[in-house]
C-alpha cells in the first residue's frame, strides 16, 4: 500500500472514531497486524469514550476553512525527515482542500521563536492554529491570546500541558509511552533478556522524551531484570548529537550491548559512530523510533534491529478534525494512532512506505 493510500485510510479511520467517540483499542502487543494491513488505526483515549469538545462548548464561531487564514507552526529545523514529512503533509492537504491562505512558520528548534511565531500568526488574523510544539510547557502567553479570540488550536505529535476544549482543542499523535514499551520488547528480543543498554534521550522538556523513556524503562523492569540501563544522555533528537554521544558511550562503556535511540536521527548518528569505531553490523543492537526511510534501510543493512513507527503525516487528520469541529460534531480531547513496527522481516519490502 502506498503512503497516499495509507493516509487516505488513516483519514477515514479518524472520521469513524470521532463520530463514535469510542473504539476498541487495537492490541499494541500485536503490531504485526497493523503492518499487514498497511495502515494505522485511530483510537479514542484508552479505547473508550473520553472527553469531547464541540463548537458550542468551546465558544467559537463557525468559519469556512477554505477562505480563512490558517496557521501551522513547525518546531524544529527541517533537516529531520520527520519534520519534512510533517510540514509537507500539512501543506499538501491544505492545497488539496483549497485552503488558500495557509501561513507556515518554523521555529528552528528555538522555543522562544516558536512562541513569537505563533503570536505573530494570531496577530495576522488566523482562525485556526495547528502547532507541532517544541516543548510541552511554557505556552501560557499564546494560549491566553488564542483563547481571547476563540482560536481553536490543534497540537500534533507533541502535547501542550494545558486544558483541552479550553486552552486548546485536541491533540493528535502517537502513544509515546507505548512506543517505549514496544521498543523495549524489541531490545529484550535482540539481547535475549540480558545485557547492558544505553539510552539516547530525546530533547528535554517535552512529553515525547519523557514518555518514550518511561515506557522503555518500565517494560525492561517488568520483563527483563537481566538488562541493565547503564548509560543515559540526551542526543536532542539530532543526528550529529547522537553520533557525538555514541562516541562518548563507546569510550566510557565499551561493553555496551544495545542502544535505544528515541528517534531515528540519533540512531543513524549512532551507526556512524559505530562504523568509525570499527564495529560490524549487529555488534551492538540498535532499536529506535520514527520510521524514516534511512532507518528502515539501516535494518535491511543490518545496523538497526528494529524501528517503531511514529507517523508524521498529520495533514488529513488535522484538517478533517477541524472541519468536523466546525460542523458542530464532538471532537475527542486526543486522537491516538497505533503505529507499525519495522524489522528484518519486513524492512526491505516496506521501504516505499517509510518517509
Amino acid at each position: 500500500m502506498t503512503p497516499h493510500v495509507r493516509t487516505a485510510a488513516l483519514t477515514l479511520a479518524v472520521l469513524l472514531t470521532a463520530t463514535a467517540c469510542a473504539k476498541a483499542e487495537a492490541p499494541q502487543s500485536a503490531p504485526a497486524a497493523a503492518s499487514t494491513a498497511g495502515q494505522q488505526v485511530v483510537q479514542s483515549p484508552s479505547g473508550s469514550a473520553g472527553p469531547t469538545c464541540t463548537l458550542d462548548q468551546f465558544g467559537g464561531t463557525k468559519f469556512d476553512l477554505k477562505t480563512a487564514t490558517v496557521g501551522f507552526s513547525q518546531s524544529e529545523k527541517e533537516a529531520n525527515p520527520f519534520r519534512i514529512a510533517e510540514t509537507k503533509s500539512i501543506k499538501d492537504e491544505a492545497a488539496k482542500l483549497g485552503i488558500a491562505n495557509l501561513k507556515v512558520t518554523n521555529a528552528q528548534s528555538q522555543f522562544s521563536k516558536q512562541i513569537t511565531d505563533v503570536q505573530q500568526l494570531i496577530a495576522q488574523g488566523v482562525r485556526l492554529l495547528v502547532i507541532a510544539p517544541l516543548n510541552s510547557d511554557g505556552w501560557e502567553p499564546v494560549l491566553q491570546q488564542a483563547a481571547a479570540k476563540k482560536i481553536p488550536i490543534i497540537t500534533v505529535d507533541r502535547k501542550i500541558n494545558a486544558k483541552a476544549c479550553s486552552d486548546y482543542l485536541t491533540f493528535i499523535g502517537s502513544d509515546f509511552y507505548e512506543q517505549g514499551k514496544r521498543a523495549a520488547d524489541r531490545m529484550i528480543e535482540a539481547l535475549n533478556g540480558k545485557g547492558k543498554v544505553a539510552i539516547l534521550l530525546g530533547a528535554p522538556g517535552n512529553n515525547v522524551t519523557t514518555e518514550r523513556t518511561n515506557g522503555f524503562k518500565d517494560r525492561v523492569k517488568e520483563k527483563a531484570p537481566g538488562i541493565t540501563i547503564s548509560f543515559e544522555q540526551t542526543g536532542e533528537f539530532a543526528r550529529e548529537k547522537g553520533q557525538q554521544v555514541t562516541e562518548q558511550l563507546i569510550q566510557s562503556n565499551p561493553d555496551i550491548n544495545g542502544i535505544y535511540a528515541e528517534n531515528d536521527e540519533m540512531a543513524l548518528g549512532a551507526v556512524t559512530a559505530l562504523k568509525g569505531a570499527g564495529k560490524e553490523p549487529g555488534d551492538i543492537k540498535i532499536v529506535s523510533v520514527d520510521g524514516t526511510r534511512s532507518a528502515v534501510q539501516g535494518i535491511a543493512d543490518g545496523w538497526l534491529h528494529a524501528v517503531i513507527e511514529s507517523n508524521p503525516r498529520f495533514g488529513p487528520l488535522a484538517f478533517e478534525t477541524a472541519q468536523k469541529f466546525l460542523d458542530g460534531q464532538p471532537i475527542p480531547d486526543k486522537v491516538i494512532i497505533s503505529d507499525r513496527d519495522y524489522d528484518t522481516g519486513n524492512a526491505k519490502d516496506s521501504l516505499g512506505e517509510a518517509y
